[in-house]
């Protein structure tokens, strides 16, 4: 498929023709696929080493298996090797959904015919690297970016990841922002109500500060959710481009914000991933940020417990542009 047909082709659609361009596009949760220029400096940061993909990801949260599984992953991904790819995920378990778009690959089966579809004919520069990983093999947080080679768009994205005890994937949940990728997406009537919210594999202490992290936001209560964090604790919110350092700034931007952000009042956890160094936690979202149904919020864990970074994603595009401004607005600190 040429770009200009790519581009005029929405992902639903490639899907239900069962199109090899469509199987792309849905998998990369982006909707559209377009080969695109090169990129030389991603191209040759790729050559380096043994990897086929820059060697960036920081893995200082994460247990060495969870790396090894990882880099095993995205090696095959890079590689546009789907026969390799699929052997890390249960063949009797298996289960993805892009939660940005609501497309749901609900076994192993469905998955291999995606990526047979489209990555064996993917242009070399078309990479998929993770570029942080926080938690172990039972289940982790990974932030991943796909460049446009891959997919006709940039997406930086945070998956929830669940294993069986065999180290198999069998819960895979994509976060990313829509708008940040200049990709439109939507919330329609056939958007998943199920997401095996109830496979848990986290450890008993993510588990605990996810819970009390949410209640505090959920709360609206700036001072214990800052309690909870170490004191140069970075807070970021990817979707409204905000990033604030330090317990004081944390907790005069929360203070700002909380109460309308998707995250705040009205927002629960969903499903919790990590082990004692970290993890992350998805949400429901908060009925101010309607049609938004979810979101992601990743947590790293000092030596003590405290949250010394924590990371939120959810699809900003669903908001209307005023909404969205409005948010990006509350990073601004108070007239001297």
């Amino acid at each position: 498929m040429d770009c200009d047909q790519a581009h005029a082709t929405s992902r639903r659609t490639m899907l239900r023709a069962g199109a090899a361009a469509g199987a792309a596009a849905a998998l990369s949760a982006a909707g559209v696929m377009a080969a695109g220029t090169a990129s030389a400096s991603i191209a040759s940061a790729s050559t380096g080493g043994s990897l086929p993909y820059p060697d960036i990801t920081d893995t200082s949260h994460a247990s060495p298996r969870a790396a090894e599984i990882f880099r095993g992953f995205f090696s095959a991904k890079s590689r546009h090797d789907p026969d390799k790819l699929m052997t890390y995920f249960s063949r009797t378990n298996a289960y993805y959904i892009d939660a940005s778009s609501g497309n749901v690959w609900p076994d192993w089966q469905s998955l291999s015919d995606v990526f047979h579809a489209f990555l064996p004919s993917a242009p070399p520069d078309a990479l998929s690297y993770p570029l942080r990983i926080v938690g172990d093999e039972h289940s982790a947080l990974v932030e991943f970016e796909d460049t446009p080679q891959l997919f006709g768009k940039e997406l930086r994205i945070l998956g929830s990841v669940t294993f069986d005890h065999h180290g198999k994937i069998i819960r895979w949940i994509d976060y990313w922002d829509g708008r940040s990728s200049v990709r439109p997406t939507s919330i329609g009537p056939t958007y998943p109500t199920d997401f095996r919210d109830g496979e848990v594999n986290a450890s008993r202490l993510v588990q605990h500060a996810a819970q009390q992290l949410q209640a505090a936001f959920a709360a609206g209560d700036s001072a214990t959710a800052v309690s909870l964090m170490s004191f140069d604790a970075v807070f970021e919110d990817s979707a409204a481009h905000t990033r604030v350092r330090g317990q004081l700034q944390v907790q005069r931007y929360l203070s700002r914000a909380l109460g309308q952000t998707p995250y705040g009042p009205g927002a629960a956890v969903a499903h919790v991933e990590g082990s004692n160094r970290g993890g992350g936690y998805e949400w429901t979202a908060a009925p101010v940020a309607a049609p938004m149904r979810r979101g992601y919020t990743g947590i790293e864990l000092d030596e003590s417990g405290k949250i010394s970074r924590v990371t939120v994603m959810y699809n900003s595009g669903l908001l209307s542009y005023s909404a969205y401004q409005a948010l990006v607005g509350l990073a601004a600190e108070a007239p001297l």
